[in-house]
């Protein structure tokens, strides 16, 4: 009988377990999978997106991405690495440099992390927008007041400073999320490992290189994932600050998929391009994963 009880109990609560994942999953169905399943169908034809019936033409617009017909994307992905690198290399750096200081025990340690996160929870493009503000009138307004020249900078007209102004938004918005991330990870480092070190001599530069970075592994390992990913998908705070521009200098894979398809009424082309992309994001991530895997198992 008690077996009979623990069965039924059992079914009873898969049953419930299904019954509450359903709605969701029904959701990521909708929204992702059959998306990607038409982005599919779409990127073997010729359609405008208001025509009834695309017309099949099997492999022509990958052929078109990768030969001579469509510089534009080849260079929004040579601009995506650039910016994917600079930003998991800064965002990484400042967050670890400044989460080690916020967790040290100070009075106003609490309203500095709350300060630093409130930017990452706040809309992309309502961050681009402030920045677009402060970058043309802000700055201008700075330079009347001290006549400081590098207020008088084109920051966002520039197109080799279009570059950093972007690039420095793109951190500043996102670095508390990766703070939350270092600042858990120091919190779990053992303190009597730390104190076994020092009674040892080690001073304090050696005891965060040398035991506490080792034990970030998982953290670190986390955070790099998070920047690459989050920033080969960079493309609100571009289309808020500088729409692709000067000069195409700030033009990204994900706004020239965007523009191919919703601008240029190419959809099939638009979404030849959104697969090329996603197998390379699929790659690039791998690797990083499976780099960092092996360093955390070595550790």
């Amino acid at each position: 009988m008690r077996r009979n009880n623990k069965s039924a109990i059992s079914q009873n609560a898969l049953k419930e377990t299904l019954l509450f994942t359903l709605p969701a999953l029904i959701c990521v169905i909708i929204v992702i999978y059959i998306p990607f399943v038409m982005a599919g169908y779409y990127s073997l034809t010729e359609w405008n997106g208001i025509s009834k019936t695309p017309i099949f033409i099997g492999l022509e617009n990958f052929k078109t991405i990768f030969s001579s017909g469509s510089p534009e994307f080849l260079n929004a992905i040579a601009f995506t690495g650039k910016y994917t690198m600079l930003f998991v290399v800064f965002t990484n750096i400042f967050a670890l440099g400044i989460a080690v200081a916020l967790s040290k025990k100070f009075r106003l340690a609490n309203f500095l992390r709350g300060m630093f996160f409130v930017p990452y929870i706040m809309s992309m493009i309502i961050v681009g927008f402030i920045w677009k503000f402060i970058f043309t009138q802000g700055f201008e307004k700075l330079y009347e007041f001290t006549g400081w020249n590098i207020w008088a900078l084109s920051w966002l007209g520039d197109d080799k400073l279009a570059f950093w102004s972007v690039l420095f938004v793109g951190v500043w918005q996102s670095l508390g999320f990766y703070i939350v991330l270092y600042i858990a990870g120091l919190k779990s480092v053992s303190t009597e490992v730390l104190e076994a070190a020092s009674i040892d001599g080690a001073t304090g530069s050696q005891c965060f290189f040398r035991v506490t970075l080792p034990l970030l592994g998982p953290s670190i390992t986390t955070c790099i994932f998070m920047a690459v990913t989050n920033s080969l998908k960079v493309f609100d705070i571009i289309q808020a600050l500088t729409k692709g521009g000067p000069g195409g200098s700030t033009y990204s894979a994900t706004l020239d998929i965007y523009r191919e398809a919703f601008q240029n009424n190419r959809y099939g082309l638009g979404s030849a391009k959104a697969l090329v992309y996603f197998v390379l994001v699929l790659i690039l991530t791998q690797l990083v994963l499976k780099i960092f895997e092996r360093r955390d198992v070595d550790l």
